[in-house]
């Protein structure tokens, strides 16, 4: 079993990142999340699943376990294969823990190839494992809710619920009252319960 790759990028396209590790070069399809943080000769390490068909030997390479660990529940949903599972993790496994939390279907559908009976299994078989507190989920890193450090947690969870859709009054709206020293996740729940039980 592969567990992880590291070495320079040598090749870096589309979905395809090919890492070369002693002399062989270890092609990984990629989701564009993991990919917009890598750079072509630069050293970088990739977290590895592998995929093995009758047809096909596939490698699926993540910039983070949260990212390994997202796409390994995705694909344990049945209808879901590695093609819808990459899909939806595009956006970073952030929004798609977001998502499958709050019941969020609007964004899970907006991945190719996932309608909408396939984004309510997701969030049903995954809801329990994810909000359960099986899976940590880490807020801090990643252009998909980047934010500079010295804002600090609420900066992070401002810009979280802004990648589900919410406005900027609705978020400052949802998060008065919330403890400044919370971390990121807690606020980002505090203002999605906020925001249900107003509606």
């Amino acid at each position: 079993m592969i567990y992880y790759v590291s070495g320079p990028v040598t090749v870096l396209e589309p979905g395809l990142a090919v890492i070369e590790c002693a002399g062989v070069g270890y092609g990984c399809r990629v989701t564009a999340y993991t990919a917009a943080q890598l750079k072509l000769n630069q050293n970088a390490r990739l977290y590895v699943t592998e995929s093995i068909r009758e047809d096909a030997f596939d490698l699926y390479g993540f910039i983070s376990r949260e990212e390994q660990q997202c796409y390994q529940l995705l694909t344990s949903v049945n209808g879901v294969g590695p093609k819808a599972a990459m899909a939806i993790l595009a956006a970073g496994p952030q929004n798609f823990t977001l998502a499958v939390m709050t019941g969020d279907e609007k964004l899970l559908t907006a991945a190719q190839g996932v309608g909408k009976k396939i984004a309510q299994r997701i969030i049903l078989e995954l809801k329990d494992k994810i909000g359960g507190g099986s899976m940590e989920i880490d807020f801090s890193a990643g252009p998909a809710v980047a934010a500079p450090a010295q804002q600090g947690n609420a900066a992070l969870a401002n810009a979280a619920l802004q990648e589900l859709g919410y406005s900027a009054a609705e978020i400052a709206q949802a998060l008065k009252g919330v403890d400044p020293k919370a971390s990121t996740e807690d606020m980002v729940r505090y203002a999605l319960r906020a925001m249900v039980m107003k509606s």
